[in-house]
């Protein structure tokens, strides 16, 4: 993806793309309404949300590499956008409420963001729905009763789900497909007297569903017991690699010859980071490439592995900033600690690509668990729920590559997630850059400290499981001015007020201003 913030950046411009194809395509004005009792409000600019949601409207992909310039390419599209600030009692801190129209019809969608660039659309036209984006979404807006139909629908063995649902302009029934519809079935619903709109929504993640989905565990413990009941002996990585290929349907070799594509992005990324980047609408320069000169001229306080980890962290982070393209793991505000840590590591030991392959299954197979029965938004839980998230998923991958056990990768995982408990999402200027570079810095040296006290069996004392769940409940103790609201701690002091009025002095906004005052006038 490219973009300040996977669940602001990724996660709009995937909202987008589904409001788009619930208006057939074209697109003239978009309402989108922000609620002041979430997160939005203080950062739709600044962190992404309007640059993934402009994007998404106009059907590009998350690493279009024309995002950069998405305010002027709204304008060549036609589509005109209005941003308002509404109380209407949102339940989660990143809704979007979005009317849309075109020439013939208008529609409303209301979705939520929900951390990593996961998405749930919650309501099309009044009803109730609950959609991830991982299917074709089939939608038959009916004029009048049409008794049978959904009976009909149900008989046609391509469907994976039929579900009628009641919208404020009458009924409607939506269909979950994992291919795209028939168009001989599409014709008739189009041609049937009852029906007086069809539109189909495209997929926007990579791996779809299915009705007969089932993955072998979604607790740690529950893996554990798997793991015994097949020999004990399976890695971590092993494990990550069979949940991947049960819930994507596509073998285990086929796992890893994804992994291995991910595990080169994040590598160019970082090399990329280190010849050196440059962006206007940013508040810190490129720095990476200085301590790599630091460190390589012996300048640096002596420890090669964590020296190495901080420039690759640094790096990774700076690709970010510059809107470069990174792979969201487990996020794009904490991007760097996860491919940083283990990537450095792996540098440090002279590992191949397939133990870094390993690598990075057992950290995936950790952050299941996290988003699973927690989050990974740090508007619910603070930083503790990206870069905790990463440190815990990064500790497992180093124990892994350094020879520990299965037990030890757990136990690592567990100690570095405890480790994290608490960490507010405070940032200044509203940017995910800082303090978040030195909080991704401090998620990889958990992550190497964790790795290295599993492997000398330090006893981590609370279970995964157990370490998860206690997560969530600190989250939502959390209060909302220190989750990723601009609203406390760092983000409101002095300091951060001055970077954001040198910021706008510096670049007029950088393309901002006129949507500000768009935004100001219609509240």
């Amino acid at each position: 993806m490219r973009g300040p913030s996977s669940s602001h950046s990724a996660a709009s411009l995937r909202i987008g793309r589904l409001a788009r194809d619930l208006m057939g395509g074209e697109l003239t004005e978009v309402l989108v309404e922000y609620d002041p009792n979430g997160s939005l409000v203080t950062t739709h600019e600044s962190q992404g949300s309007d640059l993934g949601l402009f994007g998404g409207l106009m059907g590009w992909e998350t690493d279009d590499d024309r995002l950069p310039r998405f305010r002027e390419e709204i304008g060549k599209h036609g589509i005109d956008v209005t941003i308002r600030y509404t109380s209407y009692g949102a339940a989660h801190p990143n809704t979007y409420k979005l009317t849309l129209r075109n020439s013939r019809e208008e529609r409303s969608l209301t979705a939520i963001s929900t951390g990593g660039g996961m998405i749930e659309v919650q309501e099309i036209e009044g009803a109730a729905v609950r959609m991830a984006g991982d299917y074709f979404e089939t939608l038959v807006f009916l004029s009048e009763p049409a008794d049978g139909l959904a009976g009909w629908l149900e008989a046609e063995a391509s469907f994976e789900e039929v579900i009628p649902c009641a919208g404020r302009h009458g009924d409607m029934i939506e269909i979950k497909s994992c291919s795209a519809p028939d168009e001989g079935v599409l014709e008739e619903l189009r041609n049937n007297p009852a029906v007086a709109a069809v539109r189909v929504l495209d997929p926007v993640l990579p791996v779809l569903s299915r009705r007969d989905l089932e993955v072998p565990w979604i607790r740690c413990g529950a893996m554990e017991e798997y793991r015994r009941q097949h020999g004990g002996t399976m890695t971590l990585g092993e494990l990550g690699a069979l949940y991947e290929a049960a819930r994507g349907d596509i073998s285990t070799d086929e796992v890893r010859t994804r992994m291995s594509k991910l595990v080169g992005i994040m590598e160019d990324s970082i090399a990329s980071g280190l010849r050196g980047t440059a962006y206007e609408d940013r508040i810190l320069p490129s720095q990476s490439p200085r301590f790599q000169e630091m460190m390589e001229g012996g300048k640096l306080v002596p420890g090669d592995v964590l020296n190495r980890i901080i420039m690759y962290i640094s790096a990774m982070m700076e690709m970010k900033s510059s809107m470069g393209v990174i792979v969201a793991a487990p996020t794009a505000g904490s991007c760097g600690a996860l491919p940083g840590a283990v990537l450095g590591v792996a540098d440090a030991l002279g590992l191949g690509r397939e133990e870094r392959v390993e690598a990075m299954l057992a950290a995936g197979m950790i952050g299941v668990f996290i988003a699973a029965h927690s989050t990974f938004a740090a508007e619910v839980a603070g930083c503790m729920a990206e870069c905790g998230s990463g440190a815990s998923m990064a500790a497992a991958g180093i124990v892994g590559m350094a020879g520990g056990s299965f037990e030890q990768q757990i136990g690592a995982a567990s100690m570095a997630l405890q480790n994290s408990f608490g960490m507010t999402c405070d940032t200044l200027a509203n940017r995910v850059e800082a303090p978040c570079l030195g909080r991704n810095v401090t998620a990889g040296s958990n992550a190497l400290a964790s790795a290295n006290m599993a492997l000398a069996d330090y006893r981590h004392l609370v279970p995964f499981d157990e370490v998860v769940d206690a997560m969530k409940e600190v989250g939502d103790l959390m209060p909302r001015e220190v989750c990723c609201t601009g609203l406390g701690g760092l983000a409101i002091t002095p300091a951060s007020k001055q970077i954001a009025a040198d910021l706008k002095s510096r670049c007029g906004g950088c393309g901002k201003a006129d949507v500000a005052e768009a935004t100001r006038r219609s509240r």
